[in-house]
């Protein structure tokens, strides 16, 4: 059976940032938590867990840092987060690692810049998605209307000034939809398009090797964002494509019959993940 790994597949550029960050505290054996998950992986979070980097879900929940006889960091994962988050660790007097992927920091600054600007402020994303809700509230802090929607649920009564911007993770064809579905109304919509090339080149890398193999491997954590969406374009192509996170997952009765699979995965799968697939699948 022939594997074949999509040219474009795993870790980006800001997650890679995001674990040397991590991984430079731990050799320095700095005490360290991360706000959340620091990136959306469950193998690598509970491997930097049992290292020291503790993920915790509030800064409350951090050890004070007049407590410590060295001071705790605490690092911003690569989603980022809210104003409020960001300036409560700052008060708190820890030691502030920002891990914030510089493309969603371009995502909120441009979120803020449209609420400076007077406009009603779309978020194209996830509802919930830690990048989304810090995305609504750097335009809520400046001032804005905020919106959170998906492709199908967009307000009926808006007016302009009326501004878009989408999360890193989203889909191009979706971000198309809901603009054109704006100026269905009549409006004039100020786009910020704030898709991350990386999510792009994957996205495309993907469906160009799903159309070509009888089976598809999705490497990537079941909580990421664009791991799934990875799985929704192979699934589209490829009927018998597997979201998996690791290796263990692999099942020798999905490949019955296959002479050719393919493998992806998503933004926040190490290197090392997908070596492990790739090298039980040839096993087969």
């Amino acid at each position: 059976m022939d594997v074949i790994r999509a040219k474009r597949a795993g870790a980006c550029y800001g997650v890679q940032r995001a674990l040397d960050m991590a991984y430079e505290l731990v050799e320095h054996e700095t005490p360290a938590y991360s706000l959340g998950s620091l990136i959306h992986n469950p193998q690598v979070v509970a491997d930097l867990s049992a290292q020291g980097v503790h993920p915790v879900d509030d800064v409350a929940a951090i050890p004070s840092a007049e407590t410590n006889t060295q001071p705790p960091a605490v690092i911003i994962r690569s989603h980022g987060v809210t104003p409020e988050v960001l300036a409560a660790v700052n008060e708190a007097g820890y030691e502030v690692v920002d891990a914030t992927c510089p493309h969603v920091a371009r995502a909120q600054k441009a979120a803020a810049e449209l609420a400076q600007k007077g406009a009603r402020v779309i978020v194209l994303g996830e509802a919930g998605h830690p990048e989304v809700k810090g995305l609504q509230a750097w335009a809520t802090n400046a001032g804005a209307k905020v919106d959170v929607v998906g492709s199908e649920d967009i307000p009926e009564v808006l007016y302009d000034p009326v501004g878009v911007v989408v999360q890193t993770t989203q889909k191009r064809a979706t971000l198309d939809a809901v603009v054109e579905a704006l100026r269905a109304q009549g409006l004039s919509p100020i786009v910020k398009n704030t898709i991350c090339a990386a999510t792009s080149q994957r996205q495309e890398a993907a469906a160009e090797v799903a159309a070509q193999v009888d089976a598809m491997v999705i490497i990537g954590g079941r909580n990421s964002s664009n791991t799934t969406r990875l799985a929704e374009i192979c699934e589209a192509a490829c009927a018998r494509s597997y979201h998996i996170e690791s290796a263990d997952e692999l099942q020798d009765a999905w490949f019955e019959g296959c002479e050719r699979v393919g493998v992806t995965a998503g933004a926040s799968t190490p290197e090392d993940q997908i070596a492990a697939c790739v090298a039980r699948l040839e096993q087969m």
